[in-house]
């Protein structure tokens, strides 16, 4: 299936300006274009920013203008998957990079949001503008393997589950982002736009944003609402982020070809579609800076921690602040919310919530974390993202095993699933062997003894709507 990056060519009308902002921009002419920095609360802790561990970011995409004065000591590595220079022949990949690690206070163009960010480049977009699968699950194993910590999809494929036709999952895709998470990585990728889709606006959030334990970003304008063009999803929208009007760098190659415009290697001298840029495409990079900001200020964050982070401490978008369509609390337009960096950055000061170390643990077979002996294990659940875990264990014929669990802040069930199941979405009555007795502030327990040998599943599941910490005694 065809893969398109994810930027929105049409034209779309604007309405208010952008909200004024009580701190002072950065002195490079174009910020005050920018209208995000406030809007995304940037501005609050952009001075502090600089101080920032550096923190290698992943831009997954069309090349970069590896030259650009705004990049000078921002890129750590690039490599083209697809042949070729690493020439940016479309222009969204530098639009992406430079919004995530301009140069700021440099007196010259845009400000990127993450000063400590050191970009890892891989091209992945064809001639003909197409992504091959392949492509880019080599690019997202590569780019872990650079050591970046966060990696940035500004791009997908349309989901539909009504239709496989039109449905564009990949499981080289699959398998790569799960490569990523699994080595503490995390994924950000744009949920899509619906001018690729059947219909606009889409009820369904593009591939790679709809897999598990990737952070999906939607867009919002000046005026709060969320634009017909940003697919619609109550699962895989995490969270939204300004996405009209946005200005960034753009390939130098290509602003030459408008002399007569000053600003060359903006996008303000770019190409029509990239002058008044809109598009989930670049929302993303900017929930992308703010991971690489609470990295920088915590380097031993893990993927669910900074997804919770950032979750949870946006700002609620409603009716009142202008989204008509909005209601309290996750909704499928925004997700929990528009990002506010300064929020988050203040709670991840006063104590991140813990870390689950074993993800993706979510379903049976491969996927499930292999349990090779008595085991105290600390993990998380997330109604929104990570709703089970699945446990794998290995028991001979006659042994017995045993099950607690334990959590003052979600509630959890219990269930052992016997060898031969391959998957949850594939389990039948016949394939369970205990279930726990439930009770809300009770722990959950089961025992059993294995009736032959193989491998049997432990599966924690969240019994109502929570996120938080639990602890697991597995015992055999």
């Amino acid at each position: 299936m065809r893969r398109v990056l994810a930027a929105c060519a049409v034209a779309v009308a604007l309405a208010a300006p952008a909200t004024a902002v009580a701190f002072a921009l950065p002195n490079d002419p174009l910020a005050p274009r920018q209208w995000y920095l406030g809007r995304d609360r940037a501005l609050d802790i952009f001075d502090a920013a600089k101080q920032l561990f550096p923190v290698r970011v992943a831009v997954i995409d069309s090349g970069i203008d590896v030259g650009h004065p705004e990049l000078r000591g921002r890129i750590a590595a690039w490599k083209s998957f697809v042949g070729g220079t690493m020439n940016d022949q479309y222009g969204h990949g530098t639009f992406v990079a430079g919004e995530i690690a301009a140069i700021a206070d440099n007196g010259a163009g845009i400000a990127g949001l993450a000063p400590p960010a050191r970009l890892v480049i891989a091209k992945v977009v064809k001639p003909d503008g197409t992504i091959p699968p392949k492509a880019e699950a080599r690019a997202i194993r590569w780019a872990v393997q650079q050591h970046a910590r966060v990696i940035n999809l500004s791009f997908g494929s349309v989901r539909d589950p009504a239709n496989g036709v039109n449905d564009g999952y990949s499981s080289a895709e699959r398998r790569a982002i799960e490569y990523a998470v699994r080595r503490g990585v995390l994924v950000v990728a744009a949920v899509g736009n619906g001018t690729d889709a059947p219909a606009r606006p889409w009820p369904y959030a593009s591939y790679p944003a709809a897999f598990p334990h990737v952070l999906g970003v939607s867009t919002y304008g000046k005026s709060g609402r969320v634009p017909m063009f940003s697919n619609r999803d109550g699962q895989y929208v995490d969270i939204s982020a300004p996405g009209m009007d946005i200005v960034s760098l753009f390939p130098r190659s290509l602003t030459k070809s408008y002399p007569q415009c000053v600003d060359q290697g903006y996008s303000v001298c770019g190409t029509k579609e990239y002058r008044n840029a809109s598009g989930t495409s670049f929302s993303t990079p900017q929930v992308t800076a703010a991971a690489a900001l609470l990295l920088g200020e915590v380097p031993v964050l893990r993927p669910d921690q900074i997804s919770q982070i950032l979750r949870t401490n946006a700002d609620d978008a409603l009716p009142s602040n202008g989204c008509d369509e909005c209601t309290a609390g996750p909704d499928a337009l925004t997700g929990w919310g528009r990002l506010d960096i300064g929020r988050a950055m203040s709670a991840l000061a006063a104590g991140g919530p813990p870390a689950d170390r074993l993800e993706p643990n979510d379903d049976a077979g491969s996927h499930a974390a292999v349990v090779t002996r008595k085991r105290n294990i600390r993990a998380t659940l997330d109604w929104w993202d990570d709703p089970t875990d699945v446990y794998r264990v290995y028991l001979r014929r006659g042994q017995r095993m045993s099950a607690v669990v334990t959590s003052a802040k979600v509630d959890p069930s219990l269930i052992l699933w016997k060898p031969g199941l391959r998957r949850l979405a594939d389990a039948r009555s016949d394939l369970r062997a205990r279930r726990s007795i439930h009770a809300p502030g009770v722990p959950e327990r089961i025992s059993y003894r294995a009736f032959r040998n193989g491998w049997y599943y432990v599966q924690v599941k969240l019994a109502r709507p929570a996120i938080g910490p639990y602890r697991i005694r597995l015992a055999t």
